[in-house]
């Protein structure tokens, strides 16, 4: 059932302008499948782009009789994840059948938690790009099992409308989740979108950090629903909520909270309410449209689930968790800070580019910081951008990075070689070393070689000859451009210098 949009076309209001007469009040939930081997309730392998309906069990397909069993892997977790958060971890939490009736789940109610979540009221400090820190709230994060995947088959949109017929796919059916939701989120200056892409930009290095997840937003291993409301001023009750659901990339989480901001001031302004509902985002336009009513809790029914026991992980258990929790990505940067030297800019600068890792692991293998920083966030970013992928998808490895800079430490190759060496290593041409050999790329510091080159551009270039002598050091320059050109920009430059004054008699 889909909730009809207005026959009147509402008119979005300029963002600017509704965050000045509106308030905004933020609500995320943020999905991760967690990367156990089996699913939540069963023995299915909990695998990526399986042939479909492969990876299934009857517990999977809710076939009768089928018994669920809880993975341990999954509740540890799920543990990790709410310490990571601040959160208080629950001495007991039950599973609870939420109903709804859609092919995805078979057995037409998804296994979750809703009374007694796993962990609950935590916080996170999220810092935007201009270093401001925003906390925010966590309510709850609780287990649950994931939904398959429909496939509408036969229409122009890829969704139900106008399709002839829908596939299901249970591959994803059972696979753990942990949803963690928000507290209300009030609007921070008008920034709410961005806060919003930093918070899941947040959560998703958190779940890395904690190895509880690939946490690759393309494969939907992290989705978030966006809840937006405006309300007049912050004094005010919080306005109707609309639900934007499963978005799967940080500048689309922007965009949908810009757009809804907009629409639903467009909505208030035309004398309409605004619909509780959930919303669909479009990529191509960066607009929401409707989708069904949204259902509040007790419309789902929620009853404990009879086949499974309370979870009650022991204190014990929680505090060796507590102890084995990793250097978590706050406490990592500002280390990192420390040790490199970076600005507070250049820091920020390499984590919006998402270069933290890779420049971690080129000093690893023996690059300085500053100079890893130079290649990752200079030549290798600019070629990201042109390829429109990530760093971490190029061809290239930190330690291969490391390698490229220690021939230049050692004077092997210069800067501008370096960047030719680094085209080839892209293209999967082999390490930096070797291409140099392979392809004779090496500085040329043979001084016989070098002194015959700069006696023929001293022939080649009187006035410029002249000039130096008569005191105008600077246009060796003119001089030093010929030779480079000669030996394929491949000449010592700093040699070329010295055998140059040498030879005209200059200090």
């Amino acid at each position: 059932m889909s909730t009809a949009e207005p026959t009147t076309p509402i008119v979005p209001v300029d963002y600017d302008e509704a965050i000045a007469r509106f308030d905004p009040v933020l609500g995320i939930e943020v999905h991760v499948e967690l990367g156990t081997d089996t699913k939540m309730f069963d023995g299915a392998p909990n695998v990526f782009a399986a042939e479909p309906n492969a990876a299934v069990t009857p517990t999977s397909l809710g076939l009768p009789g089928a018994l669920p069993v809880v993975n341990r892997t999954a509740v540890e977790h799920a543990i990790k994840i709410g310490l990571a958060l601040n959160c208080q971890i629950a001495e007991s939490c039950r599973f609870a059948r939420k109903q709804y009736f859609y092919p995805d789940l078979a057995k037409n109610f998804q296994t979750s938690q809703y009374d007694e979540p796993i962990a609950f009221d935590g916080w996170v400090d999220v810092e935007l790009e201009d270093g401001e820190v925003v906390r925010v709230e966590i309510e709850r994060a609780h287990m649950e099992e994931d939904a398959g995947k429909n496939t509408h088959v036969g229409g122009s949109t890829g969704r139900i409308h106008g399709a002839t017929h829908s596939q299901v796919d249970y591959n994803r059916a059972g696979v753990p989740l942990v949803e963690i939701v928000t507290k209300p989120i009030p609007d921070t200056g008008g920034r709410a979108p961005e806060v919003a892409a930093a918070y899941v930009r947040t959560l998703r290095d958190i779940f890395r950090a904690l190895e509880v997840s690939e946490a690759r937003m393309e494969q939907g291993n992290v989705r978030a629903d966006v809840n937006v409301s405006l309300r007049p001023t912050r004094q005010d009750p919080l306005g109707t909520r609309t639900e934007t659901k499963n978005v799967n990339s940080f500048r689309s989480i922007d965009r949908a909270v810009r757009f809804e901001i907009s629409r639903q001031a467009g909505v208030l302004d035309a004398g309409q309410e605004v619909v509780q509902e959930t919303r669909h985002f479009h990529e191509d336009t960066g607009g929401t449209s409707s989708g069904r009513p949204k259902s509040d809790a007790e419309d789902y029914r929620y009853f404990p689930e009879p086949d499974l026991v309370p979870v009650a992980p022991s204190r014990e258990w929680v505090e060796q968790l507590r102890a084995s929790l990793p250097e978590l990505p706050a406490a990592r940067r500002r280390r990192l800070l420390g040790e490199w030297g970076f600005s507070d800019l250049e820091m920020r600068d390499v984590i919006n580019a998402g270069a933290l890792d890779q420049i971690e692991a080129s000093v690893a293998a023996g690059a300085s910081a500053q100079s890893a920083r130079k290649w990752w966030m200079g030549e290798l970013a600019r070629t990201a951008r042109e390829q429109d992928v990530e760093l971490t998808q190029l061809a290239v490895t930190p330690g291969q990075i490391a390698e490229l800079q220690g021939l230049v430490d050692e004077g092997k190759i210069n800067d501008k070689i370096a960047k030719q060496v680094l085209v080839k290593v892209l293209e999967g041409q082999g390490d930096p070393a070797a291409i140099v050999e392979q392809e004779g790329l090496a500085v040329v510091s043979d001084d016989s070689v070098l002194t015959s080159a700069v006696d023929q551009a001293i022939a080649d270039n009187p006035d410029v000859v002249a000039k130096i002598q008569g005191g105008k050091v600077k246009a060796i320059g003119a001089l030093i451009g010929p030779i480079m050109k000669a030996t394929r920009g491949q000449a010592d430059a700093g040699k070329v210098r010295e055998i140059i004054m040498d030879k005209l008699g200059v200090s």
